[in-house]
C-alpha cells in the first residue's frame, strides 16, 4: 500500500495521523486494543490536564535531561498552540490557578469524539484489534481478528506508549521488537508513581484521606503538592513529583509545616499542655490535621524528648517505605527509545522512513500538563516530518 501507517491510537499517534492527513497523505491507524485513546480517556477521568501555561524556560526544565532534544519540538507546539488546537475541536479551555490547562468539559471523551470526527473527515482509516508484531521482509506484520495481515507503507509512525497501565495498551512489548532490529532501548522505570508503605493497623481509619499543606522532598526533587494516604502507601501529585528521587535512592522526607520555622514550631509547642494528650497538644498548638499527626506518630513513635527535637522532626519527617509502587500502576514511565537512536526529525536512524513519538521515547516529566503536551508535540513533529518524507523524498544519490 502507499501512504502512512500510524501504530498506536493514543494522543501522539492521533496527532501524527492528523498532520499527515492534513498534508494530503493517506493514513491508516492500527491499534491493538478494541478502541482508541484508552489511556487518554483514563487520564481525563479526574480532569484532562492538556498542558501548562507558564514561562517557557520553566516549562522546559520540567523535562530534565530530555529538554535539549525536546526543546524545538515543544516550542513548535507550545501551550498556546495546544489550547488553540483544542478550541479548534470545539473544546473551550480554561487555565487553573496553578497554570494547568483543562477543557471546560474537564473530561477527555468530548475532545476525543471531536478529534476522531476530524480524522474521519480527513479520510483517516482506523483498524482496531490490530496488534503489531514487527517486520517481515520490510512489511509491517499485524495479528488481527481476520488473521495475520501485512502492510508496506511509504512511511511509518510508531506511537506505542510506555510500559505502564498494560490493560490500556501500554505494555512496552515493542522494545523487544525494536531490539530484534538492532535498536537499543533504555530500560523502563516507573515515573510519577506512588510510594509503597506497609501501614500499621492504627492508620486504617485515615486511609483515603488527603495530606494537605505539606512539602515533600527526595534528593533534588521537591514538591508542595497534596498526597493521599492509600491502602498501598502514598499517592497524589505531591508524591508523583518526587518519585523519581525515591527511584534513584534518595530518602523521602516530608515537612509537615512548611510555612513555619523550627523556632516558630518550638515556641508554639512550649505553650502549657496541661492534661491534654500529645495528639491534642499538636492539634491545638500547631493546627496539625489528624492525618498529619497520624503520619508523624506512624513514622517516628515514640517522639523524641525535647520540644526542639520534635520541631525538627515535624520539619523533616523521614518516611519509611518499600520503594515505588509497581510500574504498571505508574502514571508514566521513563526509558524507551533514546534520542541518540533518532535524528532531529524523530526518525529512527537505523530504520529510514520509521518515526517514533510519544511516551515510547526516553523522556519523563511530572504530572501537571507536561505529559500530554509532550505527547501531542512529539506526535505532531513526527507526523510533519513523516509527511515530508513521503511528499518530498530526498533525491537518490548519483
Amino acid at each position: 500500500m502507499s501512504g502512512a501507517i500510524v501504530i498506536g491510537a493514543g494522543p501522539a499517534g492521533l496527532m501524527a495521523a492528523e498532520v499527515l492527513a492534513e498534508a494530503g497523505v493517506q493514513v491508516t491507524i492500527c491499534e491493538a486494543k478494541p478502541s482508541v485513546g484508552r489511556k487518554f480517556l483514563m487520564a481525563g477521568k479526574s480532569g484532562l490536564n492538556l498542558t501548562k501555561a507558564e514561562n517557557a524556560t520553566v516549562f522546559m526544565e520540567a523535562f530534565a535531561e530530555a529538554r535539549g532534544p525536546l526543546t524545538p519540538v515543544l516550542e513548535a507546539f507550545d501551550a498556546d498552540a495546544v489550547q488553540a488546537w483544542a478550541r479548534g475541536l470545539g473544546q473551550e479551555v480554561f487555565i487553573g490557578s496553578t497554570g494547568r490547562v483543562f477543557p471546560v468539559a474537564m473530561k477527555a471523551s468530548p475532545l476525543l469524539r471531536a478529534w476522531m470526527g476530524r480524522l474521519a473527515a480527513l479520510g483517516v482509516q482506523v483498524h482496531t484489534r490490530w496488534a503489531w508484531q514487527g517486520w517481515d521482509a520490510g512489511a509491517l506484520v499485524f495479528e488481527t481478528p481476520g488473521g495475520v495481515q501485512t502492510l508496506t507503507p511509504d512511511v511509518t509512525v510508531l506511537a506505542l506508549g510506555g510500559a505502564s497501565w498494560a490493560r490500556l495498551g501500554a505494555t512496552g512489548a515493542w522494545a523487544r521488537t525494536l531490539a530484534d532490529e538492532g535498536i537499543p532501548t533504555a530500560p523502563f522505570a516507573a515515573a510519577n508513581a506512588g510510594i509503597a508503605v506497609a501501614w500499621s493497623a492504627h492508620m486504617a481509619k485515615h486511609l483515603g484521606a488527603p495530606l494537605k499543606g505539606v512539602a515533600w522532598s527526595a534528593g533534588p526533587f521537591a514538591s508542595k503538592g497534596e498526597a493521599t494516604l492509600s491502602a498501598g502507601g502514598l499517592e497524589g501529585g505531591g508524591i508523583y513529583s518526587v518519585s523519581r528521587g525515591v527511584r534513584e535512592g534518595h530518602p523521602l522526607v516530608v515537612d509537615l509545616l512548611p510555612h513555619l520555622t523550627v523556632p516558630e514550631i518550638t515556641s508554639k509547642l512550649s505553650k502549657p499542655r496541661g492534661k491534654a494528650s500529645l495528639s491534642n497538644h499538636l492539634r491545638k498548638t500547631l493546627k496539625l490535621s489528624p492525618q498529619q499527626i497520624a503520619l508523624l506518630q506512624e513514622m517516628a513513635r515514640p517522639l523524641p524528648d525535647g520540644l526542639r527535637a520534635t520541631a525538627r522532626l515535624i520539619k523533616a519527617l523521614p518516611i519509611k517505605h518499600a520503594g515505588l509502587r509497581p510500574m504498571d500502576e505508574a502514571i508514566s514511565t521513563a526509558g524507551g527509545v533514546p534520542f541518540a537512536a533518532l535524528d532531529a526529525e524523530l526518525m529512527l536512524r537505523a530504520l529510514p522512513g520509521v518515526f517514533a513519538a510519544g511516551e515510547m521515547l526516553d523522556w519523563e516529566a511530572p504530572t501537571g500538563g507536561y505529559l500530554i503536551s509532550a505527547c501531542l508535540a512529539t506526535g505532531r513533529w513526527a507526523g510533519q516530518h513523516a509527511a515530508k518524507w513521503v511528499l518530498n523524498p530526498a533525491p537518490a544519490p548519483l
